[in-house]
């Protein structure tokens, strides 16, 4: 599972632990990466993404996970949540025409 973000794209970053004296050795910066339950009203049920708490926030400040994947084009999305738009899309068109 690789430490990525599905909705900010943040992954690891490397760097150096620099001590008193000056030596350096190298490290890793991790994302704050959380295993979360998103309500879809649209589909009726929770989606568990890996997020950021930084996509937590955007999510919620778009108004919700339906709200911000239909308001983000295809081209910004990893294929994840392309998958979970298009079951959304086909969800709503289906409430529509019922």
């Amino acid at each position: 599972m690789a430490r990525r973000c599905s909705v900010t794209g943040k992954g690891v970053l490397t760097g150096n632990n620099v001590s008193h004296a000056n030596n350096k050795t190298r490290r890793r910066f991790l994302p704050n990466l959380q295993e979360t339950s998103l309500m879809s009203d649209v589909l009726g049920t929770t989606v568990r993404l890996r997020l950021t708490t930084r996509g937590i926030k955007t999510i919620e400040h778009n108004g919700g996970l339906d709200a911000w994947l239909l308001g983000t084009p295809d081209r910004k999305l990893p294929d994840e949540a392309k998958a979970l738009k298009r079951r959304i899309v086909r969800a709503k068109e289906k409430r529509a025409a019922a």
